[in-house]
């Protein structure tokens, strides 16, 4: 990396999260429930449980009162049934976890609640939104399937754990494509939206991003799962064969991967930030939860990280960490009629410090930290 930033040693975690502290006090400026917020606080207490600084867990308290009134959530509607409203809950569990105050139960009752009366495709699989009837995307299981199983354990409920498994099995059939092994970004189980696949239903590309997500929440989940219950292998096994694939198509000199996964040779795709890092993190996370053989994975990670740090970050004057070469957004269909397209992935503007790169940026760095320091 460029030499005057540090090395992979510089305590990236510390610095990440004192850089939000300061520079982003307020985590949403627009005043919105936002998913990406939710993966960034859950990088900040990750970071919190390992260094006790409780300047961290503060600021997550802050930023989650500030949307919690009454009981209710600011900018939250229900009749949405939108998975990505459901990804703040892992911050409120944390903030229950850590203080038992009865009122971020009541918030997490609430998004619970949703996901019990949540539309389902004819597989039994959520919709992602109520404006995307009968579509599964990849990054709805991190969204709602990993706090659908975590609150199920905190509350010593085992009532839909089955169905939790169901989620991450049915997703994965849904849109796994057999000749690479990689799973689309999306599929439409009724194979009518103006996008898909006719014959399959799935979108026309595998988008690194959204694998992210979905390696993420297969190790995220496994947590909160008994390993004894039927299906739970079976996760492990999809996540050994996606984490495998993606190993076919990372970029060979980095380790990293292309916006568009697998076409790391065509003109314009580049080198992602946060999918990348997403998929670092969760091999990260599973090599420490002893999901992955370090054999397999352990050299490959070390050369991915440094690499990563060389290509997506930079410190500014203020000693400020900046993530950058972030795909802002990536989705099917909606009001700008996206069409999964290669030239719709190459269109969307590409930014820096936006919270899908820095929640698994400050998440993959105190994954390292602990390697490093062990």
């Amino acid at each position: 990396m460029y030499r005057q930033y540090g090395t992979i040693r510089t305590d990236w975690s510390t610095k990440a999260a004192n850089t939000m502290i300061n520079r982003e006090p307020e985590m949403n400026l627009k005043g919105k429930w936002e998913y990406e917020d939710g993966l960034m606080l859950n990088g900040m207490y990750a970071i919190y449980k390992d260094t006790h600084n409780t300047a961290y867990l503060d600021y997550i308290k802050h930023n989650i009162d500030e949307f919690i009134t009454d009981g209710k959530i600011k900018s939250y509607h229900q009749y949405e049934w939108s998975l990505d409203f459901i990804n703040n809950g892992k911050a409120v569990l944390d903030l229950y976890d850590e203080t038992h105050d009865e009122k971020y139960k009541q918030i997490a009752d609430i998004l619970y609640g949703q996901l019990l009366q949540q539309p389902r495709t004819d597989t039994n699989v959520f919709w992602h939104k109520q404006i995307y009837p009968n579509q599964i995307w990849l990054d709805g299981l991190y969204m709602g399937s990993v706090f659908y199983a975590r609150y199920q354990k905190t509350f010593n409920i085992t009532d839909h754990l089955e169905d939790v498994v169901h989620q991450f099995l049915g997703s994965y059939e849904a849109t796994l494509d057999t000749k690479t092994g990689l799973c689309y970004h999306a599929a439409d189980t009724s194979r009518k939206a103006f996008w898909c696949d006719p014959q399959t239903g799935h979108s026309p590309h595998f988008w690194t991003r959204s694998i992210g997500w979905y390696v993420m929440a297969m190790v995220d989940v496994l947590e909160y799962l008994p390993t004894d219950i039927n299906g739970h292998d079976q996760i492990l096994d999809n996540l050994h064969n996606l984490l495998n694939a993606l190993r076919q198509v990372a970029d060979s000199q980095t380790n990293l991967w292309y916006q568009v996964t697998d076409e790391g040779d065509r003109p314009m795709n580049y080198l992602e930030s946060s999918g990348s890092l997403m998929i670092l993190n969760a091999i990260a996370k599973g090599l420490r939860m002893g999901y992955l053989d370090e054999t397999d994975w352990g050299d490959f990670l070390a050369t991915a990280y440094e690499n990563a740090l060389q290509q997506f970050i930079s410190i500014d004057r203020h000693d400020y960490v900046n993530v950058n070469k972030i795909a802002h957004v990536g989705g099917l269909g909606g009001a700008n009629k996206r069409d999964g397209s290669f030239a719709y992935y190459m269109s969307e503007p590409i930014v820096t410090n936006d919270h899908k790169g820095v929640g698994p940026f400050l998440l993959i760095t105190n994954e390292m930290k602990k390697r490093l320091n062990h």
